[in-house]
């Protein structure tokens, strides 16, 4: 994995590029993070750094996680994330990772959260067609048959039926950035990124 950072989503808007076409974009904040642990081949079998976002209270954090965080002398961190890296010699501790980081690639991947839209029947959940609607049918949105009779007399794990939608961690690969801005931390990328306005954002450099 490369080196990456953390942020949130704004939400989405539209630009219009040079020759005047309208292109879809996702407005995002990043960091700033801090590298809060650095793990080396020696002592943890591989080379990686952690980084650390967003400022809450000490109170938001169990006793352990106030203890790993203790060694940096900064106010507590929620979100921790951990990146492999090929050279552990160019980072420290505490060191600060900002959108700078973002003006060395053109294309990002996103991983987030997709929005939760509660319980669903499996119509909607997996896009089912309807049964037959005329000639006194009963079966219009209804599953069907989920599995045979007595053998093998169980339902196979993995089969399409209702439960929750969305709510699900997925990654958008190979995001173009469009316009970075260094005052305000922000990452404006080409196309949609899953999750509602303030989703936690883990963006990782391609290339």
């Amino acid at each position: 994995m490369v080196i990456g950072a953390l942020g949130n989503k704004i939400g989405m808007t539209q630009i219009f590029d040079k020759s005047g076409n309208i292109v879809p974009v996702t407005v995002i904040r990043i960091g700033p993070c801090i590298i809060t642990q650095i793990k080396t081949l020696l002592n943890d079998g591989y080379d990686a750094i952690q980084i650390g976002y967003k400022n809450v209270f000490s109170t938001s954090l169990n006793q352990p996680q106030l203890g790993h965080l203790k060694k940096l002398n900064t106010q507590p961190l929620k979100y921790l994330q951990e990146y492999k890296v090929k050279n552990i010699k160019e980072y420290s501790l505490a060191q600060s990772i900002n959108i700078k980081l973002f003006n060395l690639v053109k294309f990002v991947n996103i991983s987030s959260v997709t929005s939760g839209k509660g319980f669903s029947g499996a119509h909607k959940r997996h896009n089912f067609n309807l049964g037959p609607r005329t000639h006194g049918s009963k079966n219009h949105r209804a599953p069907g048959s989920i599995g045979m009779g007595t053998s093998p007399g169980r339902v196979f794990p993995g089969k399409k039926m209702p439960g929750q939608l969305g709510n699900k961690h997925v990654t958008s690969k190979n995001l173009e950035i469009i316009q970075i801005n260094l005052d305000e931390d922000i990452l404006v990328v080409k196309g949609s990124v899953a999750g509602k306005a303030g989703t936690l954002l883990n963006i990782t450099l391609v290339g």
